[in-house]
């Protein structure tokens, strides 16, 4: 049995297109969201200002355009900040 990827059930904005994420499971990651900005959904997110009018929908991050990034991705993302 392959386990599901915990929901995120918390996040807060760091600087730029940063963002600390929280799972629950206690895993905890800064995650450059950079390298998501791209396509139409998510052109409006290279605004900063916008970008940090994220909530969290439940199990992921998201934006009121409809914009997320799936918590598998989320999860998957190493980065020498992060912390499990």
């Amino acid at each position: 049995m392959i386990p599901s990827t915990p929901p995120v059930t918390a996040a807060r904005h760091l600087a730029d297109y940063r963002l600390e994420v929280s799972f629950a499971d206690g895993t905890q990651k800064t995650i450059d969201f950079s390298q998501w900005l791209k396509g139409p959904v998510f052109e409006p997110l290279k605004d900063v200002n916008y970008f940090k009018r994220f909530i969290l929908d439940g199990w992921t991050v998201s934006w009121p355009n409809g914009a997320d990034i799936a918590p598998e991705a989320l999860y998957a993302y190493r980065d020498d900040l992060s912390v499990a």
